[in-house]
């Protein structure tokens, strides 16, 4: 019974998932829908200057706990209706809050079971993700190249700390997040002429160099603490 009670969250998310996925949500989450509907929209959030952001935060929260994988373009969305640093923002709370919704939910309905299942390997890895769990995360939120509902989930079914998970979370999506929303703040034009935004920047060398570097020196404090207990 036990159990079953921790499942609950669980089971609605998945519920509510599958529902919103049948209801059709699904496909308007793309380029097309949104060109579509960027005037409605704006005139939306120009008629609502205060709500507009606070729906627009619970939406992409609920997004990503239901591991949408769209981010990239609720992001971009939200840079094309607020602005690039407004949009940015609001997106990185959003992000932060699904992701802790995610990871507190997997936390409470399958953390007991893994753990069960894999006493041994959870024994060995959890010192390390006490000491380090900060600088691994942020280092892969840094360099997205693990889908971020994965890294959601791994970090709670691991026994992460939830402090060090959502700060490196909000810290760690902050680079690509503003970068998706500065491509939002000039796409209007673009998806009105029937195209789609280029977002092969995020890969491109000036971007993902910085971000390979930032990855790097997060995980500096771990190599420091590895080299030093090879030295004493």
């Amino acid at each position: 019974m036990r159990a079953l009670r921790h499942a609950i969250p669980l089971i609605l998310l998945v519920v509510a998932a599958v529902a919103a996925w049948r209801s059709g949500l699904a496909g308007e989450l793309s380029w097309a829908a949104l060109a579509r509907h960027q005037a409605a929209l704006r005139m939306l959030v120009a008629a609502h200057p205060l709500g507009a952001p606070v729906a627009f935060v619970g939406v992409y929260a609920l997004l990503v706990a239901f591991s949408v994988p769209e981010s990239a373009l609720v992001t971009v969305t939200g840079g094309l209706l607020f602005g690039p640093l407004l949009g940015g923002a609001l997106a990185v709370v959003g992000a932060t809050l699904g992701a802790v919704l995610l990871f507190l939910i997997a936390r409470t309905a399958l953390a007991d079971v893994v753990a069960r299942r894999t006493r041994g390997l959870i024994a060995r890895i959890r010192p390390g993700l006490e000491r380090d769990g900060f600088s691994y995360l942020l280092a892969l939120r840094l360099l997205p190249v693990v889908p971020f509902w994965l890294v959601n989930l791994g970090a709670a079914l691991c026994g992460m700390r939830l402090f060090p998970y959502a700060a490196a979370t909000l810290v760690g999506i902050v680079p690509t997040t503003f970068v998706f929303a500065w491509i939002g703040a000039g796409v209007g034009d673009v998806l009105a002429a029937g195209g789609r935004p280029d977002l092969r920047l995020i890969v491109s060398p000036a971007v993902l160099g910085p971000l390979a570097a930032l990855a790097a020196l997060s995980l500096a404090p771990v190599v420091w603490r590895h080299f030093r207990r090879r030295d004493d």
